[in-house]
């Protein structure tokens, strides 16, 4: 089965009434855990997107607690993990300023980490990766915002 584009599918859920929506929704939060997690943020946080950020950042903590600093190998596929999953809330707000603090805050504890990842060239350079995309993201942000995220973005340089 070929999936329809999102334009289809915009069209065919403007011709359903609001029961039919509301079973479709609930349906589709059944099949995976990331339409639930995404249901969730549009229904309970989408509303204040500090609480948000802040939920984000303490679970970005507890991930890094949990980090396994045994070797270098375990540290790359935890870290990786990390990111990922950032990017996975990140990708749910869709605001730009949130994208900015959150990948900010998983820098910022990824410098922290010890054993350093300078030592691993692996680490290194997502992390350099990171503060490449993030320079660029602060560049589309809105001028007043630049100066903060700048000046955050060079304490990691």
């Amino acid at each position: 089965m070929k999936a329809a584009t999102v334009t289809q599918l915009k069209k065919e859920l403007k011709h359903k009434d609001e029961d039919e929506l509301l079973n479709i929704c609930l349906r589709l939060s059944k099949f995976k855990k990331e339409n639930k997690e995404l249901l969730t943020y549009l229904l309970f946080e989408s509303d204040y997107e500090p609480g948000y950020v802040t939920l984000i950042k303490e679970s970005i903590d507890e991930q890094f607690e949990a980090l396994n600093t045994r070797n270098y190998y375990w540290m790359k596929k935890s870290i990786r993990k990390i990111l990922r999953e950032t990017k996975k809330y990140i990708r749910y707000s869709g605001n730009k300023e949130t994208e900015v603090q959150l990948l900010l805050y998983f820098c910022e504890k990824m410098h922290a980490v010890r054993p350093a990842i300078r030592n691993n060239n692996t680490l290194r350079n997502l992390y350099l990766r990171q503060l490449e995309y993030i320079h660029k993201k602060i560049e589309a942000l809105h001028e007043d915002l630049h100066l903060d995220y700048y000046n955050a973005l060079e304490k990691l340089n």
